[in-house]
């Protein structure tokens, strides 16, 4: 008697990129509706929101104006969603912000520094910054919340201590253009953020990191049981978010050419956060998508900027700022739209 051999089923490679693109193309569903949502609304109800002109060589319009001040939330977004996939959150990026832009503003004072060196010691002290988080996190085994809030609150009187408790202003142009310079008619910080995109996803996505970034923030026991050192993958976590702040920090004090410790990247930490979770990652850790970090940062910066345009008082405008994010938010949720789902089917049975 011939005993048919065993069959196994496996997912073939070509089946596993179709699923993952699938998802991929799922998470920014939600916040895409909502991003094109707000653009309708001003297409209709706001005068001269889609008016693009083109002056020496730059494209200038509200729009252009939206990406441009959205780019340093872009930053964050960038590496708050890696750490926030890990299960964990980087609350001082604001802080590393206004430390980078106070060590950009004294350095490139002093006589003799060249230009290169300013912007590799900002982005060091910020990956140190990152990488001090990351140790008390990762080594340590410190909360999160706990150890990022040290430096939430010390970063900036160290800021402060940079700059001796004064605004330093600059007019060094290599430096302002990085926050005001144009390239391709679009403004460099924007570029700056796509590329930092670009080279995240490629970092997560082409390689093993992004599997073990999403592993520990799904279940750090079992990823350490396979091997996985959910220690190190914290800390370079941490380190990326500091080099995306940092980053962000010299756009911030470029744009307004002065390094301000008190408010530079004041509540941005925030945004941040919203920007990732508007995006489709869980605050509980787990699988995280960078683009849908990109679109909620550009969907928080195009509702600011459609409150400011409507007059709506600065005292009232977080009221419906918190009510879109959380429209948002509950459409992104499983169970509600289930819920809608079979409320409906019922309707038209």
């Amino acid at each position: 008697m011939k005993v048919a051999p065993a069959t196994v089923a496996t997912t073939s490679r070509p089946d596993r990129f179709e699923k993952r693109q699938t998802r991929w193309w799922s998470s920014l569903v939600w916040p895409v509706a909502g991003l094109a949502l707000l653009l309708l609304f001003n297409l209709i109800f706001t005068q001269g929101f889609f008016h693009v002109e083109v002056r020496e060589g730059r494209l200038y319009g509200v729009l252009i104006d939206v990406l441009n001040h959205g780019s340093k939330v872009m930053l964050l977004a960038l590496g708050m969603a890696l750490v926030i996939a890990t299960g964990g959150v980087d609350l001082s990026v604001g802080a590393v912000m206004a430390i980078a832009g106070a060590v950009a503003a004294q350095l490139i004072n002093k006589a003799g520094v060249p230009f290169p060196a300013v912007v590799a010691a900002s982005l060091a002290v910020a990956i140190a910054a990152g990488g001090w988080n990351g140790l008390l996190v990762g080594g340590f085994k410190v909360q999160p919340i706990v150890a990022t809030l040290i430096l939430m609150v010390a970063g900036r009187g160290i800021a402060q201590l940079i700059t001796d408790g004064q605004i330093i202003t600059f007019t060094d142009a290599r430096l302002t253009y990085i926050g005001n310079g144009s390239l391709l008619g679009l403004p460099f910080p924007v570029l700056l953020s796509l590329a930092m995109l670009a080279l995240a996803g490629v970092f997560t996505r082409r390689t093993a990191v992004g599997l073990f970034i999403e592993s520990v923030g799904d279940n750090q026991t079992a990823s350490t049981y396979s091997g996985v050192h959910a220690g190190a993958v914290k800390f370079l976590v941490y380190v990326f978010s500091g080099l995306c702040a940092g980053l962000a920090g010299l756009v911030a004090a470029s744009n307004i050419k002065c390094a301000d410790s008190n408010h530079a990247g004041l509540f941005l930490e925030l945004d941040a956060i919203l920007a990732v979770v508007v995006g489709g990652t869980s605050l509980t850790g787990g699988r995280f998508y960078l683009a849908g970090a990109m679109v909620g940062a550009l969907f928080i910066q195009t509702l600011t900027t459609t409150m400011y345009m409507r007059n709506v008082s600065a005292d009232v405008a977080p009221v419906p700022k918190a009510l879109a994010i959380l429209a948002v938010c509950l459409l992104q949720s499983p169970l509600l739209r289930a819920k809608l789902a079979a409320q409906f089917r019922r309707r038209t049975a």
